[in-house]
């Protein structure tokens, strides 16, 4: 029930507030919101991760945006997950021993709630 529940309430607020591309709602909560930014260099596939705590009608909703590695350059891609509000302490326990690992327990469970983030089934 509580998935369903973040299922819908994001799907509500990504239409109404975030009527936006995937690009565009990054950039807003790089521009409007504090994050915490967790670096992974030694990592093969993430680079890093930035954690927001937004307020949205009153409700506090909490995002990670994961700059996946690219592999023929120094640069990453970048795509937004709506994670639960322990995400980022998870995370942050956990990545200095494998950032994938960190990535795959505790934000990538939340990829089927997020559409801007990558199909990886």
């Amino acid at each position: 029930m509580k998935h369903i529940f973040t299922t819908i309430t994001f799907l509500f607020l990504s239409s109404m507030v975030f009527s936006q591309s995937c690009e565009e709602q990054i950039e807003y909560l790089e521009d409007n919101y504090y994050g915490s930014t967790y670096s992974s260099p030694t990592s093969t596939a993430i680079s890093k991760v930035t954690f927001y705590q937004a307020t949205i009608d009153y409700r506090t909703v909490y995002f990670a945006v994961v700059c996946f590695k690219s592999k023929y350059s120094y640069g990453c891609s970048e795509y937004l997950y709506q994670v639960g509000s322990n995400t980022k302490y998870n995370y942050s326990m956990n990545y200095l021993d494998s950032a994938g690992k960190a990535f795959w327990s505790y934000i990538e469970p939340y990829g089927d709630n997020s559409p801007c983030a990558p199909d990886l089934d």
